[in-house]
């Protein structure tokens, strides 16, 4: 997420070498650096909560995203566009691929109008163990979120919509030419 103190900014700035927006707030550098503590903490406890509550393989964070990635698609994703639409390099797609094909969670089908190219899509048993994991995890996070005092709850909900704001702004960054993840 960048330099939370804000030093190398003001480095570049101080040296000529360019302007990365407006000054930073100290307000935003404390944000900024709450959030990028909390965000692979919440991440992984939510993953883990799902996981137990459901009784659900330990899928890694990337094949999810992946499984994610193809099963929004109804006609498949060639392993570019996969990584394009994860937003990982094509060895890391085809190193996942390798994988979830053994475990019969993705499909490589070869479309008749173009034997030389493949298509990804999730499989049935994919589609299934995603649709228990946003269950599983919808109920987790209601449990959880059930138990925070009204005034918790309410800034949460009030926070949805900047946290949808700032997952926009970030992948206009990246597509900008910002950092990759």
């Amino acid at each position: 997420m960048g330099n939370a103190g804000g030093a190398h900014r003001t480095d570049k700035a101080a040296d000529g070498k360019g302007d990365c927006g407006p000054p930073e707030t100290p307000e935003a550098v404390r944000v900024a650096a709450g959030l990028s503590g909390l965000l692979g903490p919440l991440r992984r406890a939510v993953l883990r909560a799902t996981r137990n509550a459901e009784g659900l393989p330990d899928l890694p964070e990337a094949q999810i995203e992946l499984l994610r990635a193809l099963s929004s698609s109804s006609e498949g994703l060639s392993p570019g566009a996969a990584a394009t639409r994860v937003r990982v390099a094509s060895s890391t797609v085809s190193n996942l691929v390798r994988t979830m094909s053994a475990a019969r969670l993705v499909e490589r089908v070869r479309p008749e109008h173009d034997q030389r190219t493949v298509v990804l899509t999730a499989s049935g048993e994919a589609l299934n163990l995603l649709e228990r994991y946003d269950r599983a995890s919808t109920a987790a996070l209601t449990r959880v979120v059930e138990e925070l005092s009204e005034a918790d709850r309410v800034a949460l909900d009030k926070a949805l919509p900047a946290l949808d704001r700032l997952v926009t702004a970030l992948e206009t960054a990246e597509g900008a030419g910002g950092d990759a993840p």
